[in-house]
């Protein structure tokens, strides 16, 4: 018997996969035609170049809602499939690692993507990832928009001194980045410009695990950053929260730190560094962003347990 892809036309106009008809046994719920199955939603959400939804995945592929919801439920326990904070479905943990192995910086905004936008819900300030560039400075390479109109600049493309920003001491405390020989540039009246006080600055970095900057690129503006670590111990970005001073104040710096380290450290997680644990929760780093006080998925499967 052959196993054919029902359903109305592609929706998302992306490629789609046949696959093999020769030999293919149906008669088994939990054998051959489950695991068919389980290979065709797992090459529809490989092979579309955005995010899919759980409708999406059933119209294509003719597949009963509660056999997608079964199968999707498998695949991403196996870290094959994940969720994004909308409910769609992307490649999982395991494709990324495999992906990552290049080390390509495209690859990197594909993979943080998911962890900036948590942490966008989560505080509703501005969200980067930035890494280092040439001639003593950090580029903002990836970002998630402020909720607020005060603090909604697009910081992706451009690039600030290391001492001055949260991203760059980052880089600089964990050995990402070197200083330019020179003068460090004053940028506000609250820059460190001594490079003996700015070292004692990168050691309290390493000691709490965050940097922050008060003040010190812009007048008024305040950001935290954490590192994003890979393959064991080496950092290759950074991951900031930055606001007004009137919102980033006191205990909420505090606050939002904690949320920058869980998903940079979740983020680390997915790119094979050793959990540290999520200092917000006390929950270890997972590989997947940090849900803690998360908005609730759309268009998600039915959470129903069965034969396929």
């Amino acid at each position: 018997m052959e196993l054919q892809t029902r359903g109305t036309a592609n929706p998302w106009n992306c490629k789609t996969t046949e696959l093999p008809t020769e030999g293919v046994l149906v008669t088994s719920p939990t054998g051959t035609q489950a695991v068919d199955r389980a290979a065709q939603l797992l090459l529809e959400v490989v092979h579309c170049p955005g995010p899919v939804t759980f409708t999406e995945l059933t119209t294509v592929t003719g597949l009963a809602k509660s056999t997608t919801s079964r199968l999707l439920m498998a695949l991403e326990r196996n870290g094959l499939v994940r969720r994004d904070a909308t409910g769609r479905f992307r490649p999982g943990e395991v494709f990324i690692s495999y992906a990552w192995r290049g080390g390509a910086e495209a690859d990197l905004v594909s993979v943080a993507q998911p962890f900036l936008e948590q942490l966008g819900a989560q505080t509703g300030e501005t969200v980067n990832l930035g890494v280092v560039r040439d001639r003593g400075m950090v580029e903002q390479i990836a970002q998630v928009d402020s909720r607020f109109l005060i603090g909604g600049t697009n910081w992706v493309g451009l690039s600030v001194p290391l001492h001055c920003a949260a991203l760059g001491k980052v880089l600089l405390a964990y050995g990402a980045a070197e200083l330019a020989p020179g003068r460090l540039e004053q940028r506000t009246p609250r820059t460190i410009t001594s490079r003996g006080a700015l070292m004692a600055e990168l050691a309290l970095v390493r000691d709490r695990g965050y940097a922050v900057t008060d003040e010190e690129l812009e007048p008024g503006l305040v950001a935290v950053a954490a590192p994003v670590h890979r393959d064991g111990a080496a950092v290759v970005a950074a991951l900031s929260v930055s606001g007004p001073a009137t919102r980033l104040t006191g205990d909420r710096i505090a606050e939002v730190a904690a949320r920058c380290v869980a998903q940079a450290s979740a983020l680390s997680a997915l790119l094979r560094h050793p959990a540290t644990g999520d200092p917000a929760t006390g929950h270890p780093a997972t590989g997947q962003p940090a849900t803690h006080d998360s908005p609730p998925q759309k268009d998600s499967p039915p959470q129903k347990e069965g034969a396929a």
